[in-house]
Parts: C-alpha cells; sequence; structure tokens
C-alpha cells in the first residue's frame, strides 16, 4: 500500500473538487432553479440554504476559505436532516437523508484536514 499513499494528496484533491463542485450544484438549483430544480428563493431557509450550498461548493472546489466554508457546510447539513429527514425515522436509509448525513461527515473531515496541497489556502 505504500505505492499508493503518494496519491493522496490528488485523491483529496479529486474528492475536494468533486464534493464542492456537486453541492455548488445543489445551491444553483434552490438559487437559480437549473439543473433540474426551481428557485425557492422565495423560502427564506431555503434561501440561506442555497446560498450557504452554492457560495461553500465554490469555494471547496477551489480550496479557499476552505476550513470555515467546509464547517459551514457540515453544519448546513447537519440542521437540513434533522429538519427534513429525520422526522420521517430513525434509519437514514429509510428517511431518505443519507445524503445529507455523508454531506455533513464529508465537509466535517474538509474542515479539519483542510484545503490540502493543491488548494489555494495552501493548508
Amino acid at each position: 500500500m505504500k505505492s499508493v499513499a503518494g496519491l493522496v494528496p490528488y485523491a483529496f484533491l479529486a474528492l475536494r473538487v468533486v464534493a464542492g463542485f456537486l453541492f455548488a450544484c445543489h445551491g444553483a438549483q434552490k438559487l437559480f432553479g437549473v439543473l433540474g430544480g426551481h428557485s425557492m428563493v422565495h423560502v427564506p431557509l431555503m434561501l440561506a440554504a442555497g446560498v450557504i450550498e452554492f457560495a461553500a461548493g465554490i469555494l471547496i472546489l477551489l480550496g479557499w476559505f476552505t476550513r470555515v466554508a467546509a464547517f459551514l457546510a457540515s453544519g448546513e447539513m447537519a440542521v437540513g436532516y434533522f429538519m427534513q429527514h429525520a422526522p420521517r425515522g430513525f434509519f437514514p436509509i429509510k428517511n431518505g437523508g443519507e445524503l445529507a448525513v455523508v454531506y455533513c461527515f464529508l465537509f466535517l473531515l474538509i474542515a479539519c484536514y483542510g484545503a490540502g496541497k493543491f488548494g489555494l489556502d495552501k493548508s
């Protein structure tokens, strides 16, 4: 496994870029009604979620203010899970909240780790 240890910075870069891009897409759905979504700016909580998802997604993708952006994204996903999914049942696989849980913990990891070798933060 030592042969793949040198690939960790590149794998983390790919993870950060893909997760940031997908998260920004979720925000774009809420804010702009694109990518199969519809604008939800008339609902204050959804507007806030859209702004956090779009802005944090772009920042995470770029690796700029990564720790703050990822921490906010993680918190937003935790709040979203408990507001939208948890009332429908205990298990995320049954209440439709598994993506929110995965995003929550993925962004918590990124908040702890930082941008990595290839981020604009250089952390």
